[in-house]
């Protein structure tokens, strides 16, 4: 038997707010989740070793042995999952710029860019922001990868191996899904051909973005077909565009029942919604939770680059948040992009993207801001098909738990002080710096921060 995880005075304000609990689990699952009868235990038993979160260092119980902490009162939420980055762009920034923060020049000058980066390049930005996102208290991933076929088969596969093998290094830590964006701009036979040739490799699923297709339609058919012919899931950027006839995701949501993708499916951005009238967003919000396509909403980026072209007044490109939640869409807050032409800021902290969405939708009632915190930490469960997460016997033992007591206090502060744990393992303690738990991911850490730099300062944090 392994060792017995037990953590005493916790605060879960996604169940109960009213109550604190004992959480308990062995091997690497939740046995047991019990509220407690008063606002803290009474003295442990002789063979419970309780210590204070803050004195403990991080060290395991030994084999057969139990290990109890007590929490003191604060909030914990099942460890977080980001339903959109784009982990091979991160940290590009200082070799890709983007003068007019506009997101064509964004695609144009990274796309010319792409053959100019090594494959150690690319795992060393990957490795670098997953694992920053990691301490942030996330242990799931979706990543969107750049696939870009005219510059050639190895320059296309480039990216794909790279964030294989990081996915491969990093599976102890975080579950990473892997979705290569196929070139909508000429999604041809070749193009068509190498996205089979990655789906053989073991990406996830397939990805692209339609909307700035010269013919979407045709090329949706094309990504459902190839989809279709693997099985596997599909997850499209749509209509990230200030522009309210553009709607490719009303269309999408017809595939995915034609297809009987229902729940396979998800789309990210949606801006134009935020332009169109109310009765004609209405009609495409229907239509996504009729075919029960996952929606994603990145308010850091958009926020940044929707509305450029606007004098008065500025669109600012975040979706609908509220009408989608309200439909029954199952909607997640993510990260998409983290210092990069199309996003100079961000660090992969879903707590923070939680925060922005709350501006951006103006979410700040208490049911707003415990709805906010279910879009990072369970909503996107659903958009990414996660099953056994969440704090509940039987579940993987993920938890993150934070230096704050409400879900006020967690949306005012965003405490950096976190303790991480994922399949009852301890990966982060809390700190103003990373504390790693294993001599190899603290290498990983120091080497892939070793090639980043902000502002032109190589960083180390």
């Amino acid at each position: 038997m392994g060792s017995v995880l037990k953590i005493v005075n916790v605060s879960l304000p996604l169940r109960d707010e009213s109550r604190l609990y004992t959480l308990i689990a062995a091997d690497g699952r939740w046995t047991a989740v019990e509220p407690q009868a008063s606002d803290s235990l009474p003295p442990e038993r002789e063979a419970d070793r309780r210590v204070p979160i803050d004195a403990w260092d991080g060290s395991a119980a030994g084999p057969g042995q139990a290990i109890c902490l007590d929490a003191e009162g604060r909030a914990a939420l099942p460890a977080m999952a980001d339903a959109h980055m784009h982990l091979d762009k991160a940290f590009s920034l200082p070799k890709v710029g983007n003068a007019t923060g506009t997101l064509e020049e964004a695609i144009a000058n990274y796309a010319s860019a792409v053959p100019a980066f090594s494959k150690e390049e690319l795992k060393a930005r990957m490795m670098r922001s997953a694992l920053q996102a990691i301490s942030c208290g996330t242990t799931a991933i979706r990543t969107h990868l750049d696939f870009h076929v005219r510059h050639g088969r190895e320059v296309a596969l480039r990216t794909i191996e790279a964030a294989l093998e990081v996915k491969e290094a990093l599976a102890p830590y975080v579950s990473i899904q892997t979705f290569p964006m196929l070139p909508c701009y000429d999604l041809n036979d070749e193009a068509l051909a190498l996205g089979e040739e990655a789906l053989r490799m073991g990406v996830t699923g397939v990805g692209g973005a339609p909307h700035i297709s010269a013919s979407p339609e045709p090329d949706i058919d094309k990504l459902f077909e190839l989809a279709g012919r693997h099985g596997c899931p599909v997850d499209l950027h749509s209509d990230e565009s200030d522009d309210p006839n553009v709607r490719t995701a009303a269309y999408i949501a017809g595939k995915t029942i034609e297809y009987g993708w229902e729940g396979k499916v998800a789309v990210g951005h949606l801006c134009s919604l935020a332009a169109m009238t109310d009765d004609e967003a209405a009609d495409v919000i229907a239509r996504l939770a009729e075919a029960r396509v996952g929606a994603v909403t990145l308010p850091g980026a958009n926020l940044y680059l929707q509305g450029r072209r606007d004098r008065f007044p500025v669109r600012r490109g975040v979706t609908r948040v509220r009408e989608l939640l309200a439909a029954g869409v199952p909607l997640a807050a993510a990260s998409d992009n983290i210092h990069d032409p199309f996003h100079p800021f961000g660090k992969g902290d879903l707590l923070q993207i939680g925060l922005i969405t709350a501006y951006a939708a103006h979410m700040g009632s208490p049911a707003d801001i415990r709805e906010v915190l279910r879009m990072i930490a369970e909503r996107p469960n659903a958009v990414m098909g996660l099953t056994g997460r969440g704090i509940e016997p039987g579940n993987d033992a993920d938890l993150v738990l934070f230096d704050a007591s409400t879900p006020e206090e967690l949306l005012t502060m965003v405490p950096e002080r976190r303790w991480v744990w994922q399949k009852g393992a301890c990966i982060k303690v809390a700190g103003s710096r990373p504390s790693w738990q294993s001599g190899a991911l603290a290498q990983w850490w120091d080497d892939a921060s070793e090639r980043i730099s902000i502002g032109g300062r190589r960083v180390r944090v």
